[in-house]
């Protein structure tokens, strides 16, 4: 069991998402999903913030009407955010596509030493692993396995013959290398509106990525969106609006 510990502006974030009207949700679905969170939290090791998590939770719920697309995942750890986003997928009628090596960080030789906010990040090879099985049983568990679709292997595999249409995406995924990947195939499968989240926006590497407007031009294929908390917070957002 892990102990849950909670800030003020998590219960802020919390009471605000169970008391304020999200589309297409009731008040006992909203509760249920943040009794339910804390369940999760207090049985797998996720190293994500409640507010972090709520906040694409909150995203997934409030899809338009006119929005037909998955949403997506990746990188899942031991599933303790799949299974959270998974009841806001099954509430919403979604399915959640998870992309996931399965392996933990792949080989690089990316050095990122301290992050934004001054504390250490380093990704070595392997860590962060957990194996496919074990995150669908923890998403069984916890979660709705029914809303999930799980597509295991390298990024750089797996995303250039994805072709869906995606209404939303969530990357947990540590590398510049493989955020780049990510975004390359994943971003131009974007609705119209559509937001990308990176949990990574506290790595200098991953935010030079991000805020390279080549980058955006030469491999996405279109101008740089604005990027919301970019230099500032953990999770940073970018909506598709050309």
């Amino acid at each position: 069991m892990y102990r849950v510990m909670c800030s003020i502006k998590e219960y802020i974030d919390i009471a605000h998402f169970v008391l304020r009207d999200t589309p297409h949700t009731r008040l006992r679905d909203r509760y249920s999903v943040i009794r339910q969170m804390h369940i999760i939290s207090a049985r797998i090791y996720c190293p994500h913030t409640t507010s972090e998590i709520l906040t694409y939770i909150r995203t997934i719920l409030s899809l338009p009407d006119h929005s037909r697309g998955v949403v997506v995942e990746a990188g899942c750890f031991r599933g303790g955010s799949t299974a959270k986003f998974s009841l806001a997928a099954n509430i919403a009628k979604r399915t959640l596509v998870v992309f996931d090596f399965f392996e933990g960080i792949p080989d690089n030789n990316e050095s990122h030493e301290i992050n934004i906010f001054g504390g250490k990040a380093e990704f070595r090879k392997g860590s962060y692993a957990a194996s496919l099985e074990e995150v669908q049983e923890n998403v069984k568990k916890y979660g709705n396995i029914e809303s999930c679709r799980f597509i295991k292997g390298w990024f750089e595999n797996t995303m250039p013959t994805f072709k869906e249409e995606i209404a939303a995406i969530y990357l947990d995924v540590d590398l510049a290398s493989s955020t780049r990947t990510c975004i390359k195939y994943l971003y131009p499968l974007l609705e119209q509106g559509g937001a990308l989240y990176s949990q990574d926006g506290h790595l200098p590497l991953v935010l030079e990525l991000v805020n390279d407007d080549k980058f955006w031009l030469n491999e996405v294929g279109c101008s740089k969106p604005i990027i919301d908390g970019i230099w500032e917070k953990k999770l940073i957002r970018m909506v598709k609006t050309a």
